[in-house]
């Protein structure tokens, strides 16, 4: 038996987005304690970027673990059309009752991403930067 060398592969985006941190299963004070100047009723913004790694063995035809223009094809519908210029909180259903985290914003991406990839198993990370000190990695890991 032949074994394929694994590789991860990595692409990057970027997008703004708007939300505000507010929990319906918190008080008003509760929130504004909580999320702080996060929880300004008339939301805030970020320049969010999303790295996304794929893992796999390297196909012995193509040379890739996966192909990365289908990779920027599906980061293109499950990000940027979605969550691209948009206030998460209220164009992006999912966040309507889900406090827009970016711990949240990452599980969202790993779901959205997970359903457009032809073998989702390949998906390793979701990376999303909120700020360049301020980073969320997930991993599709659930207890």
């Amino acid at each position: 038996m032949i074994r394929r060398p694994i590789a991860y592969l990595t692409r990057r985006e970027t997008f703004s987005a708007s939300h505000r941190l507010h929990s319906p299963l918190l008080t008003d004070e509760e929130n504004r304690k909580i999320f702080s100047k996060c929880n300004n009723p008339n939301g805030h913004g970020h320049n969010y970027t999303v790295e996304v790694t794929i893992r796999g063995p390297i196909d012995q035809k193509t040379g890739m673990v996966m192909n990365l223009s289908d990779l920027k094809i599906y980061m293109e519908e499950s990000i940027m059309k979605v969550m691209d210029h948009k206030n998460l909180d209220k164009d992006v259903p999912h966040f309507h009752n889900l406090v827009s985290t970016t711990e949240n914003v990452a599980v969202f991406i790993w779901n959205s991403l997970s359903a457009q990839l032809p073998n989702s198993s390949l998906l390793y990370e979701v990376k999303v930067f909120e700020t360049d000190k301020n980073i969320m990695v997930y991993r599709g890991e659930s207890e």
